[in-house]
């Protein structure tokens, strides 16, 4: 009994050491943590989609709390413009989420952002491509390597809304393969944990999926583009679903 105590607080200790070298790494390379796992401290969302969970940051939309617009989750620990974030997903096959950064909170619609976008939906037929909530739509689809080119002049709303077709943005040119979308899919893995990495430097933005670069945009709309933001993540209108995030790690640039 009294062994079996020793080797518990040994272990314990092993652990807590091990977490305490790792932090420090963390720390060093750059990274800081923005969600301590216990509480929602630091973010702003509707308690009705988001909790804290077995430390996770818990998305979910029941059949009683069916969504009519999209709702965010939103980290005010400022606004990053250029940065490395990292971190893990899991959600399930019905769901649709997102990672949001460089953008801005809607003052119409609740806890709504608009911005880039590195999509993730459980299906996983847009997870890692560039998409951009509420503006030009889709900037890169996966497997892709873009160029937006600079529009000609001052672009109203109706502008950019005309300049999208098929849910993607007209402007966009691909200069390059990442490989097959079919191919990136597979690497992928349905219902589990997942990292992901977002690279945003300038008007050069990279979506990571399990290391492998998933889609890489280069932006050269001076009109539209933006270089800094709010960050969050998202709840999609559609089915019951649930997503998960953990070790969120930032390093601002």
């Amino acid at each position: 009994m009294q062994i079996g105590f020793i080797l518990a607080v040994a272990l314990t200790a092993s652990i807590n050491s091990a977490c305490v070298a790792q932090n420090k790494k963390a720390k060093k390379d750059g990274f800081v943590q923005i969600f301590d796992g216990k509480t929602l401290k630091g973010w702003d969302g509707d308690p009705t989609y988001w909790r804290v969970e077995n430390g996770n940051l818990v998305g979910e939309i029941t059949p009683a709390t069916l969504l009519k617009t999209n709702s965010f989750i939103i980290w005010r620990g400022g606004e990053p413009g250029d940065f490395e974030f990292t971190g893990e997903f899991n959600i399930t096959s019905a769901g649709n989420s997102g990672i949001n950064y460089r953008s801005e909170q809607l003052t119409d619609v609740p806890f709504a952002l608009k911005g880039y976008q590195e999509d993730i939906d459980g299906a996983n037929r847009y997870t890692g491509q560039n998409y951009e909530e509420r503006k030009r739509t889709t900037l890169a689809y996966r497997g892709q390597k873009t160029v937006i080119k600079a529009p000609t002049g001052p672009m109203t709303s109706d502008d950019v809304r005309a300049n999208v077709k098929n849910n993607a943005w007209t402007g966009l040119t691909v200069v390059g393969s990442l490989g097959s979308s079919d191919s990136l899919q597979t690497l992928i893995k349905p219902e589990n944990w997942n990292t992901f990495h977002l690279v945003v430097k300038g008007n050069h933005l990279q979506h990571y999926i399990n290391d492998v670069l998933m889609s890489d945009v280069t932006d050269e709309d001076t009109v539209n583009r933006k270089e800094k933001g709010l960050m969050g993540v998202q709840v999609h209108v559609g089915p019951p679903m649930k997503v998960q995030y953990r070790n969120l790690m930032l390093k601002q640039l």
